[in-house]
């Protein structure tokens, strides 16, 4: 038996085989091939394959979110049998001697290119679909898993740690925990585990050996402790934890149905925080009031060109439907600092947290930010969706905005296009200078939403993915808490509502701190929700207000 130790972001015990994340080299093989007739025959079984693919996800698409939303893996099918996509394929591969890899990149390319070059919109949004079911056959020719993943059963996933375009891609049905040598509370693998509701421990360093491959763990996303082939007594002190933690969860389904309210009468909105609409499951599991936060950039972030409006609009129609008409708040492009897309191509940055990320791609790049706000409007028809915009600093950012959002819906109106009659626009509060000008900001907006995670890291200069940096990163920091105060106060003095998106929201240690300073709604990870309404319920807000704030203010 070997146990590890690390620091636990995600609680719940797990047991599975440890599997290692497994990357492409970024570089495609490039070799002539002397029997150009296996080589056809490794392309035909790759092709095969990924159509195979293909087919399981469009039935699992079809389940979780409707047809019109499992229809892009049909078309991606059929491209992968176009006979013309093929034929030159195998002409490179018979003609030139190219390996498989090197002939569908190239293939690719060249169909990407003409695709692109098209006046129909329609035809150049299919270049991205070309890259992407090339990207799949060459993953299977390389042995690189989809979703970064090859094993048959569930498994306990491994790695240094995870890039957010990494965790969007992966197959979540496949990880029962997570364990990261590297990696922050606030790590996108952090994030990730605690939306699942399964357990994740970072920071375990070199302790994490390859040679584990394959071996049984025990992970406590409690304690950080990893055991790697557990003897008889830890096995049976994990095994009997695990149970009480089901238990546990079992007790909390009770509280689904129940009413978010304190012991004397006061309500909370409980929200719940995705990345894409496959999240939903989750949320509607957990009994998640709305969402509070869809991290859209997430839909940029899993492919490797931009999403067209159609897309995105089958992704957030999907959710508002699926809400049955509850608030949805998403959350425009907040690409740049720890989210990187290649394509957009930012110049690399010395403080990229600080530089030009979010709301500042989307003003100088108004062609991206108006496609994305079309394809919200045109969601807006099927179901209670608000827009929310980050890292907002200024004034004149949210007043260019609205003048932006009025172009776009004068022009789909125009276009005879259906929209809410009205759709609330929001900002989330993240910066200092967000805090110190809420007042004049909330005259412009329906309501705020604090990011504590950037809030916390802005206001104590302390970068929040620094590993070694844990301890200066105090989100129950007094100065954090005085802000969520003033913002709170200049919400409700221009009548609109004021919720908290962040990490905190979850930490039940501060629900009575958040209604003393008068937070309306809190939004979560799904698997949060009933654990924090147990909170709530248990909480008289007359009792403990006055006493908060005045220590608070000492």
């Amino acid at each position: 038996m070997i146990t590890i130790t690390g620091k636990g972001v995600s609680t719940g015990v797990a047991v599975g085989p440890l599997y290692f994340y497994r990357r492409a080299s970024g570089e495609i093989p490039r070799t002539t091939v002397e029997d150009s007739v296996a080589e056809l025959a490794r392309f035909e079984a790759a092709k095969q394959t990924a159509i195979e693919q293909l087919g399981k996800l469009y039935e699992k698409a079809l389940a979780e979110a409707g047809e019109e939303a499992a229809i892009l893996f049909e078309t991606h099918q059929m491209m992968l049998e176009d006979l013309d996509y093929v034929e030159s394929i195998q002409g490179l591969i018979e003609g030139d001697h190219l390996n498989a890899e090197a002939a569908v990149s190239d293939t690719s390319a060249q169909f990407a290119e003409m695709f692109a070059s098209m006046d129909d919109s329609y035809m150049q949004a299919r270049a991205a679909d070309v890259k992407d079911i090339s990207s799949r056959v060459i993953g299977i020719l390389m042995g690189v898993a989809q979703g970064g993943i090859d094993s048959d059963v569930p498994v306990i996933l491994a790695s240094d740690d995870l890039a957010p375009s990494e965790t969007v891609q992966l197959d979540k049905s496949k990880i029962l925990g997570f364990v990261t040598s590297g990696g922050s509370g606030n790590s996108h693998t952090a994030i990730l585990a605690r939306t699942m509701g399964i357990p994740a421990i970072i920071g375990v360093g070199d302790q994490l050996k390859e040679a584990f491959e394959g071996k049984e763990v025990f992970v406590d996303g409690q304690t950080g402790e990893v055991v790697v082939e557990a003897d008889d007594v830890s096995r049976e002190r994990l095994s009997k934890k695990q149970s009480k933690e089901r238990a546990r969860r079992e007790l909390l389904d009770q509280l689904k149905g129940k009413p978010n309210e304190t012991l004397d009468g006061k309500n909370m909105m409980v929200y719940c925080n995705i990345g894409n609409p496959g999240d939903m499951d989750a949320v509607l599991a957990n009994d998640g009031g709305g969402i509070g936060l869809f991290r859209s950039e997430f839909l940029y972030l899993q492919g490797d060109d931009y999403p067209t409006e159609e897309q995105q609009f089958q992704a957030y129609k999907t959710v508002a439907e699926r809400m049955g008409g509850k608030r949805v708040i998403i959350r425009t492009l907040d690409i740049g600092a720890d989210k990187q897309a290649d394509y957009f191509g930012l110049d690399k940055e010395e403080n990229p947290a600080m530089g030009l990320r979010a709301i500042r791609i989307c003003l100088t790049r108004p062609e991206v930010f108006k496609t994305q706000l079309r394809a919200l409007y045109r969601a807006s028809a099927y179901g209670k969706i608000a827009i929310m915009f980050p890292m907002i600093t200024s004034v004149w950012e949210v007043q260019e905005i609205k003048r932006i959002c009025a172009n776009i819906r004068a022009e789909l109106a125009e276009e005879g296009v259906p929209m809410a009659d009205y759709v609330e626009l929001g900002i989330m509060i993240e910066t200092p200078s967000a805090v110190m000008m809420s007042d004049r900001l909330a005259r412009e907006v329906d309501f705020f939403s604090v990011g504590t995670n950037d809030l916390t890291q802005y206001t104590l200069a302390v970068d929040r993915q620094g590993n070694n940096l844990d301890k200066f990163y105090d989100a129950h920091h007094p100065a954090v808490l005085r802000m969520l105060k003033m913002a709170a106060d200049n919400a409700h003095a221009a009548g609109i509502w004021i919720g908290i998106c962040g990490e905190l929201g979850a930490d039940t240690s501060l629900t009575e701190t958040f209604f003393a300073l008068g937070i309306d709604e809190l939004s979560v990870s799904p698997s949060a929700v009933l654990p924090l309404r147990g909170a709530i319920r248990a909480i008289d807000t007359t009792a403990s207000r006055d006493r908060i704030l005045a220590e608070l203010y000492e």
